[in-house]
């Protein structure tokens, strides 16, 4: 029996030590990555000496996190591939899932919608830093009771901008700043305020897109903002928040004039996963790599509709030493002298295309007035055209009237004429007969009583030269 039972325990043993390796390997061949998908192989050639760190990425991804990992190279721009580090794509992964998975509105946003827009690192051509964990830790606690991406984004909307000390300014060092570039300057474009947002909203697993438009229908520029998923896409401006409202913004109307069919004019939201159209970058002409959707026609239902016989017309009022906008008391006034407006122009806080805006009758001659201390400044406008912008100064001391000691406005006489001027001049009248024409003025009410006549006679002479070019005939 002895030899028998020896014989067993060495066949025994004989196994155990041929099957010891396979025991030993099995976890790290189940830890160990599948082959390079061929998705990717491409973007990696295209890495050139940076091919290492992407193939190290892939490699040490967690398993559970490879569909994010392999998305953000099969579609990565060659600037990143050639240059993002290994450490850098694992943050941002981990980071990313780590937000979506936690997120009480997880099963809301399906994992096509996680990897296209929050999992990207990027939104346009900014610089590429490192934001994801520290934005999480950062802005996170600012989302903790919010129920619904939408009330998230708006949250950080509210908070974002005043806790990292960054706000609106056309004096920014550049267009399309990174985060970090935004927050060292302490202001930024829309573009990046917009940049912001969307990382901020990322960086706790909301659904967030930048969007543009390369120039608005009236010629008056360009203009960035944020779109966030909550059951469906909505707009917002970044550091422009409107309480816990998405759909709200000053843009609202002039989006609404977008045209879907002509290319300057559209609106467009920016997509990480490639699409047949480029994103028209008017800061970087020269940037391709950045694709996008034409969502113009979700805008042109949004806006509030002019009457027939307005002009939607815009005010801005400016300082006459530093050219800045200034929020300045602001009233309009009608040919009889009533009031027809009043309100606050708008300062460097707001985007610069963010302007006061009035819808005036058709044709019609206003008064403006702009109080300024103790002055008012006055200039007689008309409105006659669509988005018109009157741009004031409040440094314009030739029309400054100033209020005297009993409380009483001079302004009355300068209303008296401009209602006159308002009148056609077949039925005005000589002015000298005028009750007015005989009051006594100071030196600003005379300068701004001139500067009212000049204006009028400009316009007539417009009239009449337009009629001479209509009639095929100069008069000399």
């Amino acid at each position: 029996m002895a030899p028998a039972i020896h014989r067993a325990r060495r066949a025994l043993s004989a196994t155990l030590f041929l099957l010891l390796p396979l025991v030993l390997v099995a976890p790290s061949l189940a830890a160990e990555q599948p082959p390079l998908p061929e998705s990717i192989r491409d973007a990696i050639e295209r890495a050139g000496d940076n091919r290492d760190e992407i193939v190290a990425a892939w490699n040490q991804v967690p398993r559970d996190q490879s569909a994010g990992m392999e998305f953000l190279i099969k579609y990565m721009p060659e600037r990143d591939l050639t240059s993002l580090t290994t450490e850098y794509l694992l943050e941002n992964v981990d980071y990313a899932y780590r937000a979506w998975r936690s997120a009480p509105w997880h099963e809301q946003v399906s994992e096509e919608l996680f990897l296209n827009e929050v999992l990207p690192y990027a939104s346009i051509n900014e610089r590429r830093d490192q934001w994801r964990k520290d934005f999480y830790d950062r802005f996170h606690p600012l989302v903790a009771e919010a129920k619904t991406p939408g009330e998230a984004a708006a949250l950080l909307n509210q908070h974002v901008f005043n806790q990292v000390k960054v706000h609106y300014s056309t004096k920014r060092p550049k267009a399309d700043q990174s985060p970090y570039e935004s927050i060292d300057a302490g202001m930024a474009s829309c573009t990046g305020l917009s940049i912001l947002l969307i990382d901020a909203c990322r960086a706790v697993g909301v659904p967030a897109r930048f969007v543009g438009i390369p120039m608005w229908t009236d010629g008056s520029g360009n203009h960035s903002w944020v779109e966030v998923w909550d059951d469906g896409w909505h707009f917002t401006g970044a550091d422009e928040a409107t309480g816990l409202d998405l759909d709200k913004a000053w843009f609202v109307d002039r989006a609404a004039q977008a045209r879907a069919d002509e290319p300057r004019h559209s609106i467009y939201a920016v997509s990480y996963r490639h699409t047949p159209t480029r994103f028209p970058l008017v800061w970087r002409r020269a940037g391709d790599y950045v694709r996008a959707v034409n969502v113009t026609e979700r805008y042109l239902k949004q806006g509030s509709a002019v009457p027939a016989d307005h002009f939607a017309v815009m005010f801005r009022v400016l300082q006459g030493k530093s050219g800045d906008r200034c929020a300045a008391n602001f009233r309009i006034r009608n040919s009889a002298g009533d009031v027809v407006f009043q309100g606050q122009t708008k300062d460097e806080r707001f985007d610069a295309n963010d302007h006061l805006t009035v819808p005036l009758p058709k044709d019609e001659t206003f008064q403006v007035e702009i109080v300024d201390g103790d002055d008012v400044h006055v200039t007689q406008i008309k409105a006659d055209h669509a988005d018109q912008l009157v741009t004031l100064e409040t440094s314009n001391a030739a029309a400054a009237l100033r209020e005297d000691a009993a409380g009483e406005s001079p302004t009355d006489t300068l209303q008296q004429l401009a209602a006159y001027l308002a009148q056609p001049r077949a039925s005005r009248g000589p002015i000298a007969e005028q009750a007015f024409a005989s009051k006594p003025l100071s030196a600003s009410d005379a300068a701004a009583a001139q500067t009212q006549l000049w204006n009028d006679h400009v316009r007539f002479i417009e009239q009449q030269r337009r009629a001479e070019f209509d009639n095929n005939e100069i008069k000399l």
